[in-house]
């Protein structure tokens, strides 16, 4: 992670919620870089588990996506789906996912936040990575 710049922003920007959120990842080094499946993301320091992924939001299933020195790829992330047992939460936290699926790269990440407080609850959901951020968001904001 250390040739990648991370943050997060609310979709729509002049969205009175923030509930949807574009996760982009830079790649700010001097070689290609792959990213694996979909990004590890947990949401406040008590978070129990990861945020499920949408499995149908695989745009190449099997396949890194991979980003050019300079480029960007993206991952949608729904904070709250409409479930139970809301909480706030204060963090994000990324992990990136190694080559064999179920394995991490790295260490986690701070994700800045976007705003000072994210209320989230149980129906959180995670895009696979993709170079095109419209097609991560339609998966979540529908929801």
């Amino acid at each position: 992670m250390a040739d990648l710049g991370v943050s997060a922003v609310k979709e729509p920007a002049d969205s009175k919620e923030s509930r949807h959120l574009l996760i982009t990842v830079q790649n700010t080094g001097d070689a290609s870089c792959n990213l694996h499946a979909h990004p590890y993301v947990r949401l406040g320091a008590d978070a129990r588990t990861t945020v499920p992924v949408i499995k149908d939001s695989d745009p190449d299933p099997g396949r890194p996506v991979t980003i050019a020195p300079g480029e960007e790829a993206y991952a949608a992330l729904l904070v709250a789906g409409g479930k139970r047992d809301e909480y706030e939460a204060r963090s994000i936290t990324l992990t990136l996912q190694g080559r064999k699926p179920g394995t991490k790269a790295g260490k986690p990440v701070d994700v800045p936040m976007p705003v000072p407080t994210l209320y989230a609850d149980d129906g959180q959901l995670v895009t696979y990575w993709t170079t095109a951020e419209g097609a991560a968001l339609d998966f979540i904001m529908s929801k």
